[in-house]
C-alpha cells in the first residue's frame, strides 16, 4: 500500500486525534501497529448515525497511515448479541419474527428472500459494500466466531473468577441516578432513535440472585435464547449450571469447554479493549454519560489488565428529507441509501469537516443540490489555493485515502443541473447528452460517462426523492388561452426572448438572455449589473420567469430556466411560446 509519509494538515480535528493517538500507542505498545476500533450491531439496517462510529475512527486511522506508521482498524461486528425485537418495516419481517427474540443474531434467519445465511449476515453485507465504496479498510471480527470458537474462554473464566470486583463496579452505578444534562436544545424522536444504537447500552449487567452476580450469560442449549439464570458457579471445576425461563431447560456444563455464551455487555466491551489493545474507540451519546458502559467500562478494563481507550462521544448524525433514523426500524436512511444518491467523496466530506462532538444532518431532499455547490465551491478554491487549511484537509480526506484517489466523475458538471436534466428527460440518455453537449458549445460532452457517476446519484435523486407533483412535465400543446390573455408587455418579452434564442443557445447565453429580457423591457443594459438596477426589475424578473414556467410546464416554478429551455430544444420552445 502506498504510503505518503507526512500529514496532509495540522489544523483540524483529525489530525490532532492522530497526534495524541500516536503518542499513546508508542507510550502502551512501543513498536507496535495502532490499534483503533468500531462497533457494529447488525440487529438491522445499519443506519447513518452507526456510520460515524465508523468514520471518525476510519478518518484518523488513514492519517496515521499517511504519516507511515502501521495501523489497524478493527470492526467488531457484535452479531453474537440478542435479537432484541422485531425491526419495522424490514422486507419481509413479520411479527412471526418475535419468536427469535434472545436468539444471538447469527442464529435469527435472514428477511425472506435474502440470499444470506442469516440475519446478522444480511445486515452486515449491504456495510461492508458501502464501506468499500468509501474507501474505508478495516479488519472484520466476527465476535459470534470469537465466542463459539473460544478465543474468549480465558477471558471469560478471569471474569467469573473476579466476579465481585466487577459487582462491586457496577454497584455504584446501580442506584444512582446519572444528573440531569442541561440540553442546549431539546431533542426530537428521530434523533433519540438515532441515539440507540445497538441497543447494547440498555442490556443489563448481568444476573445477580440467591446464587450471586454473575457477568457470563449462557445461550439455552434448547431453545437458543439467553433468557437464562446462573443457579451455581464452581471457580475450581469451572462447573456452571443455568435455567431457561423461557422454555424450563436447565444444565449443567463446565465453563472452561463450554462457547455458547457470552459476557453482559459492559464486561464485554472493556474486556475487548484490553483483548485487542485498542487505544482509540469513540463512542456514540447512548455509551459515553455518567454511569454508562463507556465510563463503567474504563474501571473494569483494569481487572483484564487494560487501559480504557481514548474515546470521543460523537454526536448525533440527523437527516433532512428522509424518515428517522434507528437501527430497530426499516425504511432508514443507510450508507448505501445515501451512496445511491450522492458521490463517496460528498459523503466521506460530510463526516469530515465536523468535529466528532458537533452534528449534523445528511440532505435527502433540495438540500443535496445545495451541499454540492457547497462542495463544488470547495474544490474550485482547493485547485487555486484560496481555501483555508482546515477546508484544505476535510477535502483531502474527502477525496482521497493513503491508498489513493477514490473513483470521480471526470467532469464534475453542477448536480442541480444533471439533476434537472435527469428530471426533464425521464430516462432517455440520449436526451440527456443532447442538453449536456449544449451546455457548452465550446466543449461538447462527448458521451455520459463523462458526467457519471455524478449523473447516475443525481437521477437516482430525482427518482427516488423528488415526489411526483415536483416533478417537470413539459406541455404537449402551447396554452393559447394563457398566450391569447397576454398584455403588450408579456408579447414582447416573449418577442424578445424568441429573438435571442439561437444565438444565446448555451448555458451561459440563455442565463444573460432570460435575466436580461426584463432588464431590456425597462431601459436598461442587458448586462446591467443589480446594483445599477431599481428593486422592481427583481420583480419584473420574477414574473417574466413565472410566465415561462407556465408556457412551458404549467406550473409557477421548475427547474433553472436555462437548462430547461435547453431541455426542451429550441423548436418546441419557439412552439410552446407561441411563435
Amino acid at each position: 500500500m502506498p504510503i505518503v509519509a507526512q500529514s496532509t494538515e495540522t489544523t483540524d480535528w483529525v489530525s490532532r486525534f492522530a497526534d495524541e493517538v500516536i503518542e499513546e500507542s508508542e507510550r502502551r505498545a512501543p513498536g507496535k501497529p495502532v490499534v483503533v476500533a468500531s462497533g457494529l450491531s447488525p440487529s438491522g439496517p445499519i443506519h447513518l448515525g452507526n456510520l460515524r462510529e465508523v468514520m471518525t475512527p476510519h478518518l484518523v486511522v488513514d492519517e496515521i497511515r499517511r504519516r507511515g506508521h502501521r495501523v489497524r482498524h478493527l470492526i467488531s461486528w457484535d452479531d453474537y448479541d440478542r435479537y432484541r425485537k422485531v425491526p419495522a418495516g424490514v422486507a419481509g419481517v413479520d411479527e412471526s419474527w418475535a419468536e427469535h427474540i434472545g436468539k444471538p443474531l447469527t442464529s435469527v434467519p435472514a428477511p425472506k428472500g435474502s440470499p444470506h445465511s442469516n440475519w446478522a449476515e444480511h445486515f452486515k453485507a449491504a456495510m461492508i459494500e458501502s464501506l468499500a465504496e468509501l474507501g474505508v479498510e478495516f479488519d472484520g471480527i466476527s465476535q459470534t466466531a470469537q465466542y463459539t470458537s473460544g478465543v474468549y474462554r480465558e477471558q471469560i473464566l478471569h471474569a467469573m473468577r473476579h466476579r465481585g470486583d466487577i459487582d462491586a463496579i457496577l454497584d455504584q452505578y446501580r442506584t444512582k441516578k446519572a444528573p440531569a444534562k442541561k440540553q442546549q436544545k431539546p431533542l426530537d424522536e428521530a434523533e433519540l432513535e438515532a441515539a440507540e444504537g445497538s441497543g447494547a447500552a440498555a442490556e443489563d449487567d448481568g444476573s445477580s440472585g440467591s446464587a450471586g452476580y454473575f457477568p457470563y450469560k449462557p445461550y439455552c442449549g434448547n431453545c437458543e435464547k439467553d433468557l437464562t439464570t446462573v443457579t451455581s458457579y464452581d471457580d475450581d471445576s469451572t462447573e456452571l449450571t443455568y435455567a431457561c425461563t423461557a422454555c424450563g431447560f436447565s444444565e449443567t456444563v463446565r465453563l472452561s469447554e463450554f462457547n455458547r455464551g457470552k459476557l453482559v455487555w459492559k464486561v464485554d466491551w472493556p474486556m475487548r479493549w484490553a483483548y485487542e489493545g485498542v487505544v482509540f474507540e469513540p463512542s456514540g451519546v447512548d455509551h459515553s454519560s455518567p454511569g454508562s458502559s463507556f465510563q463503567v467500562g474504563g474501571q473494569i478494563v483494569g481487572i483484564f489488565g487494560g487501559k480504557q481507550p481514548i474515546g470521543p462521544m460523537y454526536a448525533f448524525v440527523g437527516i433532512s428529507g428522509m424518515a428517522k433514523m434507528s437501527s430497530s426500524k426499516g425504511g432508514v436512511p443507510t450508507p448505501a441509501d445515501a451512496l445511491q444518491i450522492m458521490e463517496p467523496q460528498l459523503l466521506r466530506w460530510l463526516y469530515a469537516r465536523r468535529r466528532p462532538n458537533q452534528s449534523f444532518k445528511v440532505a435527502f431532499d433540495q438540500e443535496i443540490q445545495r451541499l454540492y455547490d457547497e462542495w463544488d465551491r470547495l474544490d474550485a478554491k482547493v485547485a487555486d489555493g484560496s481555501a483555508l487549511p482546515a477546508d484544505v484537509a476535510a477535502h483531502s480526506r474527502a477525496v482521497r485515502t493513503a491508498a489513493g484517489e477514490l473513483p470521480r466523475t471526470p467532469r464534475p458538471l453542477p448536480y442541480r443541473t444533471l439533476a434537472s436534466v435527469a428530471d426533464i428527460t425521464a430516462g432517455h440518455e440520449d436526451q440527456a447528452l443532447r442538453i449536456l453537449s449544449e451546455l457548452d458549445p465550446e466543449q461538447p460532452l462527448a458521451s455520459l460517462d463523462e458526467v457519471r457517476p455524478r449523473y447516475d446519484k443525481a437521477e437516482a435523486w430525482i427518482n427516488t426523492h423528488v415526489p411526483a407533483e415536483q416533478r417537470t412535465i413539459v406541455r404537449d400543446e402551447p396554452d393559447a388561452e394563457l398566450l391569447k390573455s397576454l398584455d403588450d408587455q408579456g408579447r414582447e418579452s416573449l418577442r424578445l426572448l424568441l429573438d435571442g434564442l439561437a444565438d444565446h443557445w448555451s448555458l451561459d447565453g440563455l442565463t444573460h438572455l432570460v435575466y436580461g429580457v426584463p432588464k431590456v423591457q425597462a431601459g436598461f443594459p442587458a448586462d446591467a449589473t443589480p446594483k445599477d438596477l431599481p428593486p422592481e426589475i427583481k420583480t419584473a424578473q420574477r414574473s417574466f420567469f413565472a410566465l415561462l414556467y407556465h408556457l412551458l410546464v404549467g406550473r409557477d416554478t421548475g427547474p433553472r430556466l436555462p437548462t430547461l429551455l435547453l431541455a426542451v430544444g429550441q423548436e418546441r420552445v419557439r412552439a410552446l411560446l407561441g411563435e
